[in-house]
């Protein structure tokens, strides 16, 4: 699953917009840093949408790394 995509046709945005605040969510930056000084990286995204679109990221990468381990808990099982 592309999770980039998915943000970006979810809030509605470009998906270069998301990949550049993906990329500077996962430096460390806060997003009131990233909606105040790195609107040329991210095409101005407001501080919602980019809230919007931290916790999302985090929702689907947490969904991501538990369909892993659940199909790693079932091939250990031999089925």
């Amino acid at each position: 699953m592309d999770i980039i995509a998915a943000i970006a046709e979810e809030l509605q945005i470009k998906k270069g917009q998301a990949e550049a605040a993906v990329k500077l969510i996962d430096e460390g930056n806060t997003i009131p840093f990233i909606a105040r000084y790195r609107k040329e990286a991210t095409g101005a995204l407001s501080d919602e949408i980019l809230r919007n679109l931290y916790e999302r990221l985090n929702y689907l990468r947490n969904l991501e790394d538990k369909k892993a381990s659940v199909l790693a808990s079932i091939e250990e099982q031999g089925k």
